[in-house]
């Protein structure tokens, strides 16, 4: 058995997610993968997830099922037009048709689950506050009522054990991001970020994901490896 803490990361197969696997492998950390098969628009995110975690030696990777019925009125669960093309202001403007209601809160909630089956008190998700779109819960205000909210809901918490929210991407740019997982040795040929690929799983190029991925890659001064249509 190893010796190792234990830690749940959220994986999505984006590119946040896979450079927090490999933060919390070069932390000490054993790593257990937590995945969401929610009824987003396709299966690469969750393809993508499966190999993040097989790079990085993850001792286990669940993908949890959800009822889709859970998130309606989302671009990215429901028959809505996924935007293309929106300017840097537009992105930053307002809470967009993409946000998935509550989702990072149910997605911790599980998480904790897992880490207190498992004997965890580490959960390490990609949220950030700077180069992002617009979702609420992915605020640092958010994570820490979380992380409160834990210790006071849990068996481990009342105990005395300090569950830890761990959020190491939350003050850096999506270039910052790139950096630091390329000095970690990140393959992000591996990782897919696109809301609304082709039916071969090429990326738009054109989504807000896409563009954020795209002008960070630009700003860290080093070359996407994806390929996009």
């Amino acid at each position: 058995m190893s010796d190792k803490r234990k830690a749940v990361v959220l994986i999505s197969g984006g590119l946040d997610s896979a450079t927090v696997m490999a933060i919390a492998r070069d932390q000490g950390f054993e790593l257990h993968g937590l995945s969401f098969d929610y009824g987003q628009r396709h299966v690469f995110e969750l393809q993508a997830a499966e190999r993040v975690c097989e790079a990085n030696g993850a001792a286990s990777h669940v993908v949890f099922p959800i009822d889709t019925r859970i998130f309606q009125g989302s671009a990215l669960t429901n028959d809505i037009d996924v935007p293309r093309g929106r300017s840097d202001e537009q992105i930053s403007d307002g809470i967009p048709v993409t946000y998935v209601p509550a989702r990072n809160t149910i997605f911790l909630s599980v998480g904790l689950g897992l880490a207190e089956s498992i004997g965890a008190v580490d959960l390490f998700i990609g949220v950030n506050a700077v180069d992002y779109s617009g979702y609420p819960d992915c605020r640092p205000e958010f994570i820490e009522s979380f992380q409160t909210m834990a210790r006071l809901a849990t068996k481990a918490g009342v105990e005395g054990q300090q569950i830890t929210i761990h959020t190491p991407l939350v003050s850096l740019t999506k270039a910052q991001i790139i950096q630091h997982g390329l000095a970690l040795g990140v393959d992000y040929g591996m990782t897919h970020s696109c809301y609304d690929p082709s039916q071969e799983g090429v990326s738009c190029g054109e989504c807000d994901s896409c563009q954020l991925r795209l002008k960070g890659f630009k700003e860290a001064g080093s070359r996407d490896p994806l390929q996009y249509q």
